[in-house]
């Protein structure tokens, strides 16, 4: 073990459980965020050495202080917990679905990042990856892309929320530079996980995915901050 630690949210499942599988491999103390304690500690007890369980509702705020209190110092925050309510274009979606999908996905962010910049200012060499997505990208989204057709106004809420999440990547990465903080946005592809009824059959290894965010969470003082990078590590359009 080496004394670095990092937190990652949403991480009893999914994407996050392998990113938090990876870090702890890589010899990090790993805070798994979940919001069910059961569901948190099955994934401590699964992925074994270096994990650690934090309960963490991102949209909790009282619950993220209590989180934050417990974490002294903190080199790796990756802002995987995200939702994806439906596929529904903007003119079929409702205000409602737009408000629950920020919430966790933009808002969440926000007040997680900022409840733990504390801690992370205690890193010598502190790091934060937002994991966003392929779709949220305006450019991608129209003109000829290498992952999915573009003129497909679906996912309205979750597509815009994730295009949020990237003008506030930039942003973040802008006014913590001076701090040292590598801040980064991670598009990690279509994969098996639970987060929508296709992705579960889509087929996508959810640990090539995870790779790319661990990439980015254990960057070198010379790499990139305020990017938008594929799984692959190929830059993305914003």
């Amino acid at each position: 073990m080496n004394e670095r630690t990092a937190l990652v949210t949403g991480a009893n499942m999914g994407i996050g459980k392998h990113i938090a599988r990876l870090l702890a491999a890589e010899g990090l103390t790993v805070y798994v965020g979940s919001r069910d304690p059961r569901r948190g500690q099955r994934a401590v007890e699964e992925i074994g050495a270096g994990a650690r369980p934090l309960v963490l509702d991102v949209s909790d705020p009282d619950g993220i202080a209590q989180a934050a209190a417990r974490v002294d110092r903190l080199d790796v925050l990756v802002n995987n917990a995200g939702v994806s309510l439906s596929l529904a274009p903007p003119a079929d979606t409702g205000v409602e679905e737009f408000r629950r999908t920020y919430e966790t996905n933009v808002f969440g962010v926000v007040a997680v990042t900022n409840a733990f910049l504390p801690a992370l200012r205690r890193s010598p060499r502190p790091r934060v990856v937002n994991v966003s997505s392929g779709t949220a990208s305006l450019t991608w989204s129209t003109n000829p892309n290498p992952q999915f057709t573009p003129g497909n106004g679906g996912a309205a809420a979750y597509r815009s929320s994730k295009a949020a999440l990237n003008a506030l990547t930039v942003l973040y990465a802008q006014t913590l530079a001076d701090d040292g903080f590598k801040v980064n946005a991670l598009a990690p592809g279509l994969r098996a996980t639970d987060l929508t009824p296709g992705a579960a059959a889509a087929g996508g290894d959810p640990v090539e995915a995870a790779r790319g965010a661990v990439r980015l969470a254990l960057l070198p003082d010379d790499g990139p901050t305020g990017g938008f990078f594929s799984w692959d590590g190929t830059p993305v359009p914003w």
